[in-house]
């Protein structure tokens, strides 16, 4: 059985563990737009275990998904003690690209704003998505040209983490991924303007990149396109490989949301790696009143 055909037959058991979940936090919903893809949920903790917050971009190839039918991974990540975004934008193929990273962009900053309002410190939040989310995202946090055209401050991110991401479009691209490609792009645009590899900027934002040898349609190879361009403009870049067959793309990409951290290893490196950023935030504070003048 090859890593596609396990990729399609996954889907059953994932939608039978979704509506096992209970819900135990009810999200805020906060739209943006008049279009009703616009909008975040907000996740609140029944105990807020970290100052850190979590803003996820939904996946679905451009053009399915929405974060009311990934609410199971605001659970999830609430009941971990962290503050969760889940958040929205316009679907091909009606709406072309730009119009889901202007989304993106607007959302954030409302997102942001909104956190600010309810007097929440918004200094240290980690930008993650899945698949077409995690394209999406890492567009927000490494493309200064984004950055500068939708008025983006990333200051205040200290991470991103991308799962199954279509980095690069690579011509040896599966048939699914360009025929998503083309839904997304209008005919004749330049998809240079789009593509994460082509537009990463050097950041002081560190990332971790979760990708799967047997993902069945986003190659593996895009994760190392990506790991290859982060050290070449200077970028800190943790690829981190999961090799068991039974990481096909949906499984381990939002689908690992369904498990626990002893289950899923891949969910284990998503909260590892975000605890470690509190401890590299906390050895540089030792160090900067260590080095202060007395």
């Amino acid at each position: 059985m090859n890593d596609s055909l396990r990729e399609y037959l996954s889907y059953f058991g994932i939608g039978l563990k979704i509506l096992r979940v209970k819900k135990t936090v009810k999200p805020v919903k906060v739209s943006f737009g008049p279009d009703p893809a616009q909008y975040f949920l907000y996740f609140e903790p029944e105990k807020v275990k970290s100052d850190k917050i979590i803003v996820w971009i939904h996946g679905g190839g451009w053009n399915s998904g929405s974060p009311k039918s990934f609410d199971y991974v605001g659970q999830c990540v609430a009941k971990q003690g962290y503050r969760f975004i889940s958040l929205g934008y316009r679907l091909s193929p009606r709406y072309k690209y730009p119009c889901q990273i202007a989304d993106v962009c607007r959302g954030f900053n409302l997102a942001v704003g909104f956190l600010r309002a309810r007097k929440i410190d918004t200094s240290r939040i980690i930008v993650a998505g899945p698949s077409a989310g995690a394209h999406l995202a890492s567009l927000l946090c490494y493309s200064r040209k984004v950055q500068e055209k939708y008025h983006v401050d990333v200051s205040n991110i200290i991470g991103f983490i991308g799962t199954g991401g279509p980095y690069s479009f690579r011509k040896d691209s599966k048939p699914e991924v360009r025929m998503l490609l083309n839904q997304l792009f209008r005919k004749g645009y330049d998809r240079r303007k789009g593509e994460p590899v082509k537009l990463m900027s050097p950041s002081s934002i560190p990332m971790l990149l979760i990708q799967s040898r047997h993902d069945g349609l986003i190659e593996y190879a895009c994760a190392e396109d990506f790991q290859k361009k982060a050290r070449k403009v200077g970028n800190a870049c943790e690829l981190y490989t999961l090799n068991d067959l039974k990481s096909t793309h949906t499984r381990y990409t939002a689908g690992m949301f369904l498990e626990t951290r002893e289950e899923n290893r891949g969910l284990d490196r998503f909260f590892s790696w975000i605890e470690e950023r509190e401890e590299t935030c906390n050895q540089s504070i030792k160090c900067v009143f260590q080095n202060r003048p007395q």
